[in-house]
């Protein structure tokens, strides 16, 4: 059990818990931040710009500097094409949109809103991007999500996808979030904004049916003809987030068997279950957020669900309950390259350097070369567009695939398409993909894994990603020698900003959260779960080592 673990995880969200919906959203407008404060200042993580109206770290300011850095980004790239925005369910993302149009409509930025204020999932917004540029026009598209993705409540989030369709390099956030701090240390000036009214009518505004194009579109990705004629029962959890209604269209256009648990958007989110730390967290992978669709399991043949802005998936069976997500993708990779013969014969394998070692020996299996990056999908992205990755996956439950003629589906994360894909595994191997990985596992070995999570100051931070192989004194990892210390991803060589140690029966990695003010420690062995114990015991120390020097 994680020690830093809340004894209310799992548990209904008291009132107590819930946030004021009103005073965050006058929070958004009325703070204003001091970018002489570090936490106050533009900062993009692993997947754009996140923090809190309350906490100054996430307010009307930074959206206005933000948009305005990629309208000038876009000028310099000579992007000229529509801009696809999207939006999640967070309270704080229907403002942040407003406030990015407003900027937009300014530049002269043609901007595809969805109609009736309809939520956007991250993956439709990086297939209409692909689906535009597919077209060969010079007029390249690129695109925004206001979205924390799974964060608390509390939290909003800006992220940019440029033409690839995927989330941006560090080259590209980086360039965009010095511009923004330099516009908010100079009290906006150059910030080209018009009132929200004048935006929505604006010659440039369009109106986009992103739900429509992507439901339309499925069966380029999945075989929803095979679940069709499964007969097969599914159930979804939407977790209140922006695919909410992407499933009642996604049932009535394929036919499908399938129960939505529930449509209710909530910016509370006040219908979750808490988290592992007591918080409120729509997390697909987490046990405790998961408590509605979990006991329901029995209901469906595969359930499923998704987090907020739906691009990391959550499967459920009757018989394995929540598979940890690492058993999942590793079914996955295994499945897709079997039944997917018009994929590129070199198309390889894209994983995290944190995920399970099991996919590698899949991929052996396969004769599929691994590509093994850092954590953040940007690192795909231009893999999966051009189709040397077949398939990319992080073990915080988010995938990519290529469509089944094997051109890119999107180059974002996609808890839809993985979702179904769950559906469709089982409608062709007449298994679902909890009883795959046990055979498996047969085959390969089966890993125990854990991750722990718990606070980390930024100072804190710093220090983790800073870890070095010189740092790593002993030469054995819970009595095997240890056979590498990595601190740059053997797939691309960029910094994993931590670090892993690995030895013949297992390893782990230590670094600190890109998106939120805690550390990670992942741990993972094929020889049992004392063993992991010990790799986890091992690895806390050294963890402790570096969070003491942090703080002397």
């Amino acid at each position: 059990m994680n020690p830093h673990q809340s004894p209310f995880a799992g548990q209904s969200a008291p009132t107590s818990a819930l946030i004021d919906v009103d005073q965050l959203l006058a929070a958004y407008f009325s703070e204003r931040p001091d970018p002489s404060v570090a936490v106050q200042r533009v900062a993009f993580g692993t997947s754009g710009h996140r923090g809190s109206a309350f906490d100054v770290s996430f307010n009307e300011w930074h959206v206005l500097a933000i948009t305005q850095a990629i309208c000038d980004h876009r000028r310099a790239q000579g992007i000229a094409g529509p801009l696809f925005l999207g939006i999640d369910t967070h309270a704080l993302s229907k403002p942040a949109c407003d406030s990015a149009l407003e900027v937009l409509a300014a530049n002269g930025v043609d901007v595809m809103l969805a109609p009736g204020g309809e939520f956007t999932p991250t993956p439709a917004v990086s297939h209409a991007i692909l689906v535009h540029n597919r077209t060969g026009s010079s007029a390249q598209a690129d695109g925004i999500v206001a979205t924390p993705s799974h964060n608390p409540p509390r939290d909003g989030g800006f992220k940019y996808n440029p033409p690839h369709g995927g989330p941006a390099g560090s080259d590209i956030t980086q360039a965009i979030g010095a511009a923004a701090n330099r516009y908010l240390e100079q009290g906006l000036q150059g910030v080209r904004r018009m009132p929200l009214t004048a935006a929505l009518r604006a010659s440039t505004t369009h109106r986009h049916d992103f739900l429509r194009h992507y439901v339309d579109d499925l069966d380029h990705a999945i075989d929803m003809e095979a679940i069709r004629g499964s007969g097969l029962r599914l159930g979804v959890d939407p977790l209140g987030g922006a695919g909410v209604h992407y499933w009642p269209a996604i049932a009535e256009r394929w036919r499908l068997d399938l129960t939505v648990l529930s449509e209710v958007v909530d910016p509370q989110f006040a219908f979750m279950a808490l988290d592992w730390d007591g918080q409120i967290r729509m997390d697909p992978s987490s046990r405790f957020a998961m408590q509605r669709l979990i006991a329901a399991k029995d209901r469906f043949d595969v359930g499923f669900a998704c987090d907020t802005d739906h691009d990391r998936h959550g499967i459920v069976t009757p018989g394995a309950g929540l598979l940890a997500p690492n058993h999942y993708l590793s079914v996955v990779v295994d499945y897709l390259f079997r039944h997917r013969p018009k994929w590129g014969a070199h198309a390889a394998v894209g994983k995290t350097v944190v995920t399970t070692a099991l996919i590698e020996r899949v991929a052996a299996r396969l004769k599929r070369a691994v590509f093994d990056v850092p954590v953040g999908f940007k690192w795909f992205s231009q893999g999966l567009l051009d189709g040397r990755l077949g398939f990319a996956g992080e073990e915080s439950a988010g995938a990519a695939f290529l469509r089944r003629d094997g051109t890119a589906w999107t180059t974002d994360k996609d808890g839809i398409a993985a979702a179904l894909l769950a559906a469709e595994i089982t409608a062709v191997t007449g298994s679902d993909p909890g009883r795959l990985y046990g055979a498996l596992t047969k085959d390969l070995g089966e890993p125990a894994a854990d991750r722990v999570e718990a606070p980390a100051n930024a100072q804190q931070k710093q220090a983790l990603a800073a870890l070095s192989a010189s740092q790593i004194t002993t030469t054995t990892l819970a009595g095997e020698p240890i056979t590498s210390v990595c601190t740059q991803a053997p797939g691309n060589g960029a910094a994993i900003g931590g670090i892993k140690v690995s030895a013949p029966s297992g390893w782990y990695a230590a670094r600190p959260s890109g998106t939120e003010d805690i550390y990670k420690i992942y741990g993972e062995s094929f020889r049992g779960a004392e063993h992991l114990a010990q790799i986890l015991a091992e690895a806390q120390k050294t963890v402790d080592a570096a969070l003491q020097a942090a703080s002397n």
